[in-house]
């Protein structure tokens, strides 16, 4: 089931006063900024203003999906308090308001959480931009990226998800109407070094300057992740998801796993093997699992993008067919494929789900996940705090390796990408 934080604010310039509020959604599991909503409402109180934000911020969710289990984080105490039931609603402005928020989600869906106020900058700016708006004549529009949301904050940036992993590297190496929104990170890339070797850690709650940073939390939970070999449709650079032909391994996609196999085989480390449910992951799987010796887990979470209608099509194809539906597919992580497909925050959602899953189970342990392009790139681009754009500027050659390594505070390395080296013979 999807999870969403909602972070609300609302503001008066005088209490009453020209008054307005900020809301965004973000996804609970990567931190991702999914919607924004923002409105200068007139004269009105802060706490008209933080009810109006929460009812905008619930909807906002609602409309991404109303079976969502929703956690709200505001500044407001009074908000809080009294959505949680702990406090009696007295005043005859804020019952209606708390009604219409009651409304949004069945009450078992929804908590609520009280935040300092400069832990709530997101939803705070956005209720300022709201009041600047409204004092200039003019509706709040949505800023055209987070990056220049980011820029526009009077103090650093809040780290959220699994961008802090990123952030956290990224400072050791410098130092030696709500609309949808994509978020931007920022991330370090190690060297490619043996799967199973680990590094050091950082702490992202606290994070230090420099190398200054607490002893290393012990071997990381590594996960190689393992693109299947070729199938018929591969070199003919066909749509091939989760809801088309679910071809099996061409021949050369056989030699391929074999020769990945004997490779992992070489390097010893790999104590678990598990793999999406299709036939050429589950093939590729078994030739590794022949060579080591293990079992092979199925983990549905780890199977392709369905792409709809345009599986088992090219992409000129898909592009003389469904040009409109292409082109808003490659602008939007929200937009599915033609006839059904799934989109790529709905594809994020479900891998970092199952992410987490194996993770529970996996600490120090290097874990060979067999699955495909999509579920791979996205899992380095979370590691990394990396925009979703980002799926589009890697590559990802059939049975090649990528590794993630992920430490006990929540960071995460990139150890390596695209690696085919075992197939060069």
């Amino acid at each position: 089931m999807p999870r969403f934080v909602v972070e609300a604010d609302g503001g008066s310039r005088g209490n009453p006063g020209p008054a307005g509020y900020g809301a965004v959604v973000l996804d609970a599991t990567t931190g991702e900024t999914l919607a924004e909503a923002a409105e200068y409402i007139g004269v009105a109180t802060n706490n008209v203003a933080e009810y109006k934000g929460l009812v905008a911020g619930l909807k906002a969710a609602h409309a991404l999906d109303p079976e969502a289990k929703v956690h709200v984080r505001m500044d407001s105490k009074l908000v809080v308090e009294q959505m949680s039931g702990r406090w009696k609603i007295k005043h005859p402005d804020m019952k209606p308001l708390a009604a219409a928020a009651g409304r949004v989600y069945p009450a078992a869906a929804v908590t609520y959480e009280w935040i300092p106020r400069e832990k709530n900058k997101h939803a705070d700016r956005l209720a300022n931009e709201a009041m600047d708006a409204g004092k200039r004549g003019k509706q709040w529009e949505p800023a055209r990226s987070t990056a220049e949301l980011g820029a526009r904050d009077a103090g650093p940036a809040r780290v959220v998800g699994d961008a802090a992993a990123g952030a956290a590297k990224a400072r050791a190496a410098l130092s030696g109407g709500a609309g949808p929104t994509v978020t931007s990170g920022t991330a370090a890339v190690s060297e490619p070094v043996p799967l199973s070797e680990g590094t050091d850690a950082t702490d992202t709650s606290a994070p230090p300057v420099g190398w200054a940073a607490p002893a290393d939390l012990g071997a990381p939970a590594t996960f190689v992740l393992l693109r299947h070999g070729e199938t018929p449709l591969t070199p003919e650079k066909r749509f091939s998801g989760s809801g088309g032909s679910d071809p099996s391994l061409s021949a050369a996609g056989v030699r391929q796993a074999e020769a990945v196999a004997a490779a992992l085989a070489a390097r010893g480390t790999v104590q678990e093997i598990v793999s999406s449910p299709l036939k050429r992951c589950r093939e590729t799987a078994e030739a590794v699992a022949a060579r080591l010796g293990l079992d092979i887990r199925i983990e549905d979470g780890l199977r392709e993008t369905d792409f709809g209608a345009w599986e088992g099509l090219t992409y000129a194809e898909v592009k003389q067919r469904h040009g409109d539906d292409l082109a808003a597919w490659l602008a939007s992580p929200k937009v599915a494929p033609t006839g059904g497909g799934e989109s790529f925050a709905t594809v994020t959602r479900r891998v970092a789900a199952a992410r987490e899953r194996l993770l529970t189970r996996s600490a120090g342990r290097t874990v060979l996940l067999v699955t495909h392009v999509t579920p791979i790139k996205t899992l380095v681009r979370l590691a990394l705090g990396a925009p979703p754009e980002s799926l589009f500027r890697m590559e990802l050659s059939a049975a090649s390796l990528s590794a993630v390594a992920y430490y006990a505070d929540g960071n995460a390395s990139v150890r390596l990408l695209n690696d085919t080296s075992h197939l060069r013979d």
